[in-house]
């Protein structure tokens, strides 16, 4: 039997957020894209990699909007109210995936943030195969491609050494049991983490990285919100004449 079709994957989209710095009245997660929203496109990608289920952090209550956001997902969809930082968001959809039978032993959970929209199918299935094939914890990374320097005030700044740099990106994937222990043990440390991978590496875990993508950007500000939009285009005409 082919493991892959037969066992979960679940996927955690972050989308608790309220994308103040993006604007509008409501969250960012909502936001279209040539009609589509945030956090439709990024639930289409996961599970055209490879995903079967999914949970969906929102902010409370946002639920109903997300579900009218969601309609006409082929797939299962639990909801979660979010914290008031972003592994704690995390935490309670572990907690959902913790109450279904189905879910709470299955090896491998992605956790993804919903402002990285057009993130790839094809890297989203790269992540479930590294974990599938022992790693712990595992990111999607892209080279920095800018000079980066250290501000080191009054003493001037200082070229940084770029080539061993990456630009982390989601979604990150995880042996479920590593991510439930390690966020279990960040809290009674009072660890604050930017992402989930931290929390595992925090904890003892080596994060293995893969290559991501550039499609896949965090929509945070308008600008973003263009460049998305490009890329899009640019993906529908591909469709349209794939020579």
């Amino acid at each position: 039997m082919d493991e892959s079709v037969s066992t979960p994957v679940a996927g955690v989209i972050v989308a608790a957020g309220s994308g103040v710095r993006l604007g509008g009245a409501m969250p960012k997660a909502l936001r279209e894209i040539r009609g589509r929203s945030l956090v439709a496109r990024s639930a289409d990608a996961l599970l055209a990699g490879g995903c079967t289920h999914l949970v969906v952090v929102v902010a409370q209550g946002l639920q109903e909007h997300f579900q009218a956001a969601l309609a006409g997902i082929n797939a299962p969809i639990s909801y979660a109210v979010g914290g008031s930082r972003r592994q704690d968001s995390v935490v309670e959809g572990l907690r959902v995936l913790a109450t279904d039978p189905e879910l709470a032993t299955c090896r491998v959970v992605l956790v993804h943030d919903a402002a990285r929209a057009l993130v790839p199918p094809s890297v989203v299935g790269t992540v479930i195969e590294a974990v599938n094939g022992g790693a712990a914890a595992v990111i999607p990374v892209i080279p920095m491609i800018d000079s980066v320097r250290r501000d080191e005030h009054e003493a001037g700044s200082s070229v940084v050494d770029r080539s061993d740099l990456r630009l982390v990106q989601t979604p990150q994937g995880f042996d479920l049991q590593v991510l439930v222990a390690s966020h279990a043990v960040a809290l009674r440390r009072g660890l604050e983490v930017t992402d989930d991978a931290a929390v595992c590496e925090a904890t003892g875990h080596p994060v293995l990285l893969v290559p991501g993508s550039r499609d896949s950007l965090k929509v945070t500000e308008p600008f973003d919100l263009v460049v998305a939009e490009a890329i899009c285009d640019q993906r529908e005409i591909h469709q349209e004449d794939p020579a």
